[in-house]
């Protein structure tokens, strides 16, 4: 399963709405969980400029329909800053992964809100993806299993989002924000040669370094917009 799948089932809620807590920056999540994806498979590079940009190093097709999509939205967008693709609806794959998740059979289809306005819920139709998750990051964050490369893109993901603890209170075994906040530092750090870096741990590094800095600036006006009203 694709890192911005896993990441999309940890957002939901079970009546398949996004959670609160990260329904306004849930763009940029999963902006970036799909863009590591492609990292991670050869299609594009991030470069190590102070303002990193997003380049194209392949358009041969993955198979798999969510990247294939997305990265067909990218080309377009090639030699564009990663901060400001971070932050493009025109790539938001929550359409597309919503579809392949329900093909899979993870979720389902529901009824909208009241008197049929508003997206459809999907409610899972199968924990145990889910379950099988988080189970794993628990491992990973107690030290009991050495993370792979989307492991590690998970947590970093929802830690930049400001959500994992949040969404990982069980899984965090009880310890703090703050706490947790370090425990991923130090996994992130350490992890360059971690299972599953497909990409490299070049392409890696710059994966976590870039997108923490592009998610930030991307976020700052919705931060400052919800902190105003």
């Amino acid at each position: 399963m694709l890192i911005v799948e896993e990441l999309h089932m940890l957002l939901l809620r079970p009546d398949g709405r996004v959670e609160s807590s990260v329904s306004v920056n849930r763009l940029y999540g999963e902006i970036a969980a799909v863009l590591t994806d492609l990292a991670l498979r050869g299609r594009i590079r991030i470069t190590d400029d102070r303002h990193p940009v997003v380049e194209i190093a392949s358009t041969e097709p993955t198979g798999h329909p969510v990247l294939d999509e997305t990265l067909e939205r990218l080309v377009p967008l090639r030699g564009k800053r990663l901060q400001s693709l971070v932050a493009r609806p025109k790539l938001d794959p929550l359409d597309v992964v919503v579809e392949s998740l329900v093909v899979q059979g993870v979720l389902v289809r529901g009824e909208r809100g009241f008197f049929g306005w508003g997206s459809a819920r999907t409610p899972e139709s199968d924990p145990a993806p889910e379950l099988i998750l988080r189970a794993r990051l628990a491992e990973v964050l107690a030290g009991a299993r050495t993370p792979t490369r989307t492991d590690l893109s998970l947590l970093s993901i929802l830690q930049h989002l400001g959500a994992a603890h949040a969404l990982l209170r069980e899984e965090c075994a009880g310890v703090s924000a703050s706490e947790l906040k370090t425990r991923i530092g130090e996994l992130v750090a350490g992890s360059t040669e971690a299972p599953g870096a497909a990409a490299g741990a070049a392409v890696a590094t710059a994966i976590d370094l870039a997108m923490a800095a592009a998610m930030m600036a991307a976020m700052t006006p919705a931060v400052v917009v919800a902190t105003s009203v």
